[in-house]
């Protein structure tokens, strides 16, 4: 005879909660308002990528059609090649690479320094990290960009991958994180002759995985998604990332075509989102080895 498999429950509602009655239908309406939002949520874009297979008269038929009555999926291999996306793709390739690259290595060496080495000053530092989150973006956006101007750097990427590299919240998660792991490990390895760039890249580094895949999504996340400035920065349309390309062709392409250029620019955050889901939180709430 098979044992049935018991399911245990973590969340605001605990097993206990569950096996009281009013547990149990707090439980399903909670269940209930999330199915509502993930389907408010997801609307938009799955009505986007249906909608880019779907015949240009139907986007003026009256009613409008809600599903396509036609799937022609042969048009978005000729939008990719007419509009040269590959191009765009790799533009913006380039971008989040260099930009997850770049938040990883020195948001967790602040992140490094100001939990385990802790120089002097640290706590200072630490200060103007926090302080320097309450400044809102549009106000630094002006000095930036007359700062690119000055250094000759329009129509660089490098600007792009360094605006989003370094970033504030990005060292105060890491510094959360480093908080929780043993100093003990840090001492072993220095007994061992490891140096403390060492002791980063062989010790820290690898206990990290979790926040460091956290921070990776993060950033491709802000890279992919960034629109104004690369609209200020890049001049040279064969050097626009996929959303600046999705704003200035949109004026000259049908109903149909904009559908599927959208499409374009939400695959690949949905796909990379819903592979590594798991991490964010986990990344998010783990702080460190306990022992």
């Amino acid at each position: 005879m098979k044992k049935k498999r018991r399911v245990s429950r973590a969340g605001i509602i605990s097993e206990i909660d569950y096996k009281q009655p009013s547990g149990k239908a707090l439980y399903w309406i909670l269940f209930a308002v999330m199915i509502v939002i993930a389907f408010v949520a997801m609307a938009p874009p799955v009505w986007v990528m249906l909608s880019s297979v779907k015949d240009i008269k139907e986007f003026y038929q009256i009613p409008p059609t809600l599903l396509p009555h036609s799937f022609d999926f042969s048009k978005i291999a000729e939008a990719w090649q007419t509009l040269d996306f590959a191009r765009y793709y790799f533009n913006t390739l380039i971008v989040t690479a260099g930009s997850i690259v770049v938040r990883i290595i020195f948001n967790g060496l602040a992140g490094y320094a100001m939990s385990k080495l802790k120089p002097k000053g640290w706590k200072i530092i630490f200060g103007l990290t926090l302080g320097s989150m309450m400044i809102p973006a549009q106000v630094s956006m002006i000095p930036v960009y007359l700062n690119v101007v000055k250094l000759n750097m329009l129509n660089s990427f490098l600007p792009l991958i360094l605006m989003v590299g370094f970033n504030a919240y990005s060292a105060i998660i890491f510094k959360s994180f480093f908080d929780g792991i043993p100093s003990s490990l840090m001492e072993a390895a220095q007994i061992d002759g490891c140096s403390t760039i060492g002791i980063f890249f062989k010790i820290i580094v690898p206990l990290s995985k979790p926040v460091i895949a956290t921070i990776a999504i993060m950033a491709f996340t802000t890279a992919w998604g960034d629109f104004l400035m690369p609209l200020l920065i890049l001049k040279d349309k064969s050097l626009q990332t996929i959303m600046l390309a999705v704003y200035t062709l949109q004026g000259s392409l049908p109903q149909d075509q904009i559908m599927v250029i959208l499409t374009f620019a939400i695959i690949p955050p949905a796909i990379i989102f819903i592979i590594f889901q798991r991490n964010i939180m986990q990344g998010m709430t783990m702080s460190g080895i306990k022992g």
